[in-house]
């Protein structure tokens, strides 16, 4: 959610830190400030964008070699100046940014009052910049460490003190927070992509360490002070992944980019001489995979949507039951855990709070954990016992369209390998494979008709409601195109089963609810003709995606979308991207911002 960027060195910082929260936007936030030591500390803050950021800044004399800035999504207070980040103590000679949410902070708010201290925002944050404050004797780390250690709750927090220019102690639990290792100067952040034009050298701070900053030194204590050897890892992607490329919106940009991420999910992972699969970082034997009994997916938003895909191909390819929940409910029940439950936690960026506690709790109860993400150095990549990256790359825009159809790909190879290990044959790998192998080249020729897809969009765009139908493999493709449409361009929309349309949603049926089927030629085929039969006899509008053969369903539909055939399995590879780009034209003709719409956010951190 919220975004950190934090810089100590030799450099002026203002305009560093302010390069950092643009890349950082597409995380989502409201409200944007910065602070940098200069003869004690200099505060900008400003409702909206960081261009009304930086346009008061300048106004500013910010010039220092030390600061901190923050984008916030609100949680405790409305989104405006005062309750923006960074947040001070009584004599303003403290700043701190924060992510997450301080749980208790009613009652601690209560006791600093009483102890004479003043506030001025409504938020959380400023609680923790107070407690730090009370606590400090000339000793930023060792204020810090006894504030948190009556915090409860999750942060990534950003502090430094005036009274100590040069250093920036940061500290994490729940919150990610990154630190950049440069050549005189050295940065902390809540997502590398901040701090990449700087350094590619980092350190992934892990929950209960506290990170120490100076322009030539990192130090990172654990909970009990001691001084710990961290790992400097070296990113490998390059700044111009969160460029738009050309693109008039990144979103638009990783849509044209899935033929690309598709190959390399799959690159090295593949042994098409044994019909096989190789997925290194599972750490699983052989016997460990033949031996898995039961199968739980945890996920939330188009995570789960993936993770339904994994549900349908496990059980129909491997044999093992699989049962797919909400990441968010999960640990909020008393969850049964047996002897040979493999768990897998589906999340892109790897930190979002409720699949994290979701897999911890899973991890309490004995399962063994797994997880498929996309960020490096995760939280979620270090606290499974093994995982598959998904290898999409960076992906800006806030609704998931890359990192969907990557997470999906590796389903399919999971289930090949777990498939090749109880039911299906050698031949029967080969065949898939190379029918996956197959995919990008049918991608990139639906992407060819994106302007058909635009014409259809330009029709149906002041709708207010939409209905998404999907039979088997393609129900769980309805709920993502269906979410796809409300979160960019805020129109209602639901997915369903298309048998439940008459359990219901029928009767909403009528000229003005345009209706998107899709009716690829599988083993429901003649059921679906039957659904698409229903709404034409209520007047519906029909919007089918149907594979290039097809007449029988298009004859009976308003507007077609055809998409090339391929296997029952594969099927929802090719399905969602004309429904993700019908999703995209609409909502750009609506004046929606697509690449961050309203109260939304990409990484979702707090509960």
């Amino acid at each position: 959610m919220c975004g950190i960027v934090g810089i100590t060195g030799d450099k002026q910082v203002a305009p560093i830190l302010i390069e950092g929260l643009k890349r950082l936007e597409y995380r989502g936030y409201d409200s944007a400030g910065i602070a940098v030591i200069n003869q004690g500390l200099k505060v900008v803050k400003q409702e909206g964008k960081i261009k009304a950021l930086e346009a008061e800044a300048a106004h500013h004399d910010l010039s220092g070699t030390c600061g901190i800035a923050h984008t916030r999504w609100a949680t405790h207070g409305a989104p405006n100046r005062i309750n923006a980040h960074p947040h001070q103590d009584d004599d303003g000679s403290l700043a701190l940014v924060h992510n997450g949410i301080i749980e208790n902070y009613t009652v601690l708010k209560t006791q600093l009052l009483k102890q004479g201290h003043t506030f001025k925002s409504e938020t959380d944050t400023e609680v923790l910049a107070h407690l730090i404050s009370h606590h400090y004797h000339g000793n930023l780390e060792e204020a810090v460490q006894k504030a948190l250690s009556l915090a409860e709750g999750t942060y990534g927090i950003a502090v430094m003190h005036a009274d100590e220019p040069g250093k920036i102690v940061g500290a994490r639990k729940g919150s990610p927070l990154v630190v950049g290792v440069g050549q005189g100067t050295n940065y902390l952040a809540s997502d590398v992509a901040a701090i990449l034009g700087e350094t590619r050298q980092v350190i992934y701070l892990d929950d209960g360490e506290l990170a120490v900053l100076t322009p030539h030194d990192v130090r990172v204590l654990g909970i009990r002070n001691e001084l710990l050897t961290k790992e400097i890892q070296e990113i490998t992607w390059d700044l111009d992944r969160i460029q738009k490329g050309g693109y008039p919106h990144f979103m638009l940009k990783e849509i044209h980019e899935q033929p690309e991420t598709i190959v390399d999910a799959f690159r090295g992972r593949i042994l098409p001489e044994t019909g096989d699969v190789k997925l290194s970082g599972l750490r699983l034997t052989d016997w460990e995979l033949r031996n898995v009994r039961r199968i739980i997916i945890l996920a939330c938003g188009t995570s789960f949507h993936a993770g339904l895909l994994g549900e349908y191909l496990i059980e129909e390819y491997a044999g093992i039951p699989v049962e797919v929940e909400y990441a968010s409910e999960f640990r909020y029940r008393s969850p049964v855990i047996e002897p040979g439950t493999l768990c897998l936690t589906i999340s892109q960026s790897g930190e979002t709070i409720d699949t994290l506690e979701a897999m911890r709790e899973a991890k309490r109860r004995g399962a063994k954990v797994l997880g498929i993400t996309n960020v490096v150095g995760s939280t979620i990549a270090r606290e499974t016992d093994g995982g598959i990256y998904i290898h999409a790359g960076p992906e800006i825009g806030v609704a998931s369209t890359k990192a969907f159809t990557s997470q999906v790909t590796i389903l399919v190879l999971l289930t090949i390998m777990l498939g090749r290990r109880h039911s299906i044959s050698s031949e029967r790998g080969m065949r898939l494979l190379q029918e996956l192998q197959r995919v990008p080249e049918k991608i990139r020729q639906i992407l060819a008709r994106d302007e058909e897809i635009c014409e259809i969009a330009a029709v149906y765009k002041n709708h207010s409601n939409f209905l998404y139908l999907g039979r088997g493999y393609n129900y769980p493709i309805a709920l993502e195109g269906a979410l796809k449409l409300k979160e960019i361009s805020y129109i209602h929309a639901e997915g369903y089963p298309a048998a439940e349309m008459k359990h219901g949603p029928i009767a909403l049926i009528d000229p003005d609810m345009p209706v998107v089927v899709i009716c690829t030629r599988d083993g429901s085929y003649q059921k679906i003709k039957g659904n698409v039969q229903e709404v034409k006899a209520r007047s519906g509008k029909v919007i089918s995606i149907v594979t290039e053969d097809e007449e029988e369903i298009a004859a009976m539909s308003d507007h077609v979308i055809r998409i090339p055939a391929s296997s029952e399995i594969l099927s929802p590879l090719l399905a969602v991207v004309p429904l993700q780009l019908l999703a995209y034209h609409i909502a750009v003709m609506r004046g929606c911002n697509v690449d961050q719409p309203r109260n939304l956010a990409k990484s979702v951190t707090v509960e």
